[in-house]
């Protein structure tokens, strides 16, 4: 049977990717169903959220909400406006505060373009169903017995081998072949760990890859990045209890995640553009002759706050280089990109959700200080790096595959 997931919008069921959002909704195994209410209930629902604006058809969106209350069989919510929406920003996010007040189930926002990216929806939809029905195996604590854990990313392969709740060997390389890729950095975290493939129990893959290194490797878990990545960050945090923020900057997107006691329980998926992610980060670290592990104290560097004209990863990068043309100091041009992809994140997904501190940093991005200290900056409040930062998703995936 599949799961009812609520469809909460302005009306955008009756626009050209409706169809879409069906189909990939059915091939994950979800119900989108429309929660029904009357006219007159519109106005009891906008004085029970302390909010009504111009547009009736977002009235009526808060409507939906407080009528889907009532129905038990709804196991999940898509909240869903149109892109660049101020009016449907701030009404997605009342609504999603409201049901996060009083209910538990796991909610997924989603900004309405002319053209959706059906990857982008299908990951979104297919996290929403691991967090409906695999939640027993996601509230797995601790580690046990010897695992493997592959994250195969679209930039690098991240590899773990956790023994007893403890890394024991790992392995980072760049993804070209994502299967080569990940025999390679399999065969290189085995040898630091000092075993062999007999040794290990079982192997849990995620990531970008996932579905073809799953097959390869014969894998026992095979889970979508959100649910495993906000695991691999309350685990390298210890924070299995309350309230965090999950960032996690790849090298072609981004995932922000709200979590409680361990498990994500609302997301934000993506960014405009590859200017957001890791891979500008690598392509500006060229430009400024240094290698990516350095770009980050070398923005620490700087003195004087300089800005790069453009978001764009084209045209950012045409601007990094002009501004070096420039006489600008390198050490402030490596400050102005970590704050240039700290700011995109935030206007574009950190904006629509609020922050639940703690607010952990994990992946590649997080290892370059620039980036952590911009979001410093924007937030008003610490972000934490744990150890092993870069390996939140493998060491998430290597935990749950023990709890099989």
């Amino acid at each position: 049977m599949a799961t009812r997931v609520a469809q909460i919008s302005c009306g955008t069921e009756y626009s050209g990717i409706q169809w879409i959002l069906d189909d990939i909704a059915e091939q994950v195994g979800i119900e989108l169903v429309y929660p029904e209410m009357e006219l007159s209930q519109v106005e009891a629902a906008c004085e029970e959220m302390g909010l009504k604006v111009e547009s009736p058809s977002l009235n009526m969106m808060m409507a939906r909400a407080v009528s889907m209350l009532k129905d038990p069989s709804i196991k999940g919510v898509l909240l869903l406006t149109c892109f660049r929406c101020a009016e449907g920003t701030v009404v997605k996010d009342v609504v999603r505060r409201f049901l996060h007040e009083r209910t538990d189930i796991p909610i997924i926002t989603y900004s309405n373009v002319e053209k959706p990216k059906e990857i982008e929806l299908y990951a979104r939809l297919e996290a929403l169903k691991t967090l409906i029905t695999r939640k027993a195996l996601l509230m797995r604590e601790r580690q046990e017995g010897t695992t493997l854990g592959v994250d195969s990313g679209s930039s690098t392969t991240k590899v773990v081998v956790m023994k007893d709740d403890e890394i024991v060997g790992e392995a980072w390389i760049p993804t070209t072949d994502p299967v080569e890729s990940a025999d390679d950095a399999i065969e290189r975290a085995l040898e630091t760990a000092g075993m062999k493939e007999q040794d290990i129990e079982a192997i849990g893959v995620t990531g970008h890859g996932r579905e073809l290194v799953g097959e390869h490797v014969k894998a026992d878990l095979n889970l979508e990045e959100v649910s495993v990545v906000a695991k691999g960050a309350a685990l390298l945090t210890g924070r299995h209890k309350g309230e965090a923020t999950v960032i996690d900057i790849g090298g072609m997107n981004n995932k922000l995640i709200l979590m409680r006691d361990g498990i994500a329980n609302s997301f934000s998926l993506g960014g405009i553009c590859g200017g957001s992610s890791g891979r500008f980060l690598e392509v500006a670290a060229h430009r400024l002759d240094v290698d990516i592990s350095e770009l980050g104290q070398l923005a620490l560097k700087s003195k004087e706050r300089h800005e790069l004209q453009s978001y764009c990863m084209v045209f950012g990068i045409q601007s990094l280089v002009v501004s070096l043309a420039a006489g600008v100091k390198r050490e402030d041009v490596a400050a102005a990109a970590c704050r240039s992809v700290a700011e995109q994140v935030y206007e574009t997904q950190i904006q629509e959700m609020e922050m639940r501190p703690p607010v952990i940093f994990v992946g590649g991005v997080s290892l370059v200080e620039g980036v952590k200290k911009e979001f410093e900056h924007l937030l008003g409040t610490e972000v934490v790096v744990p150890p092993n930062s870069q390996y939140a998703g493998a060491v998430g995936i290597a935990t749950l595959v023990s709890g099989l």
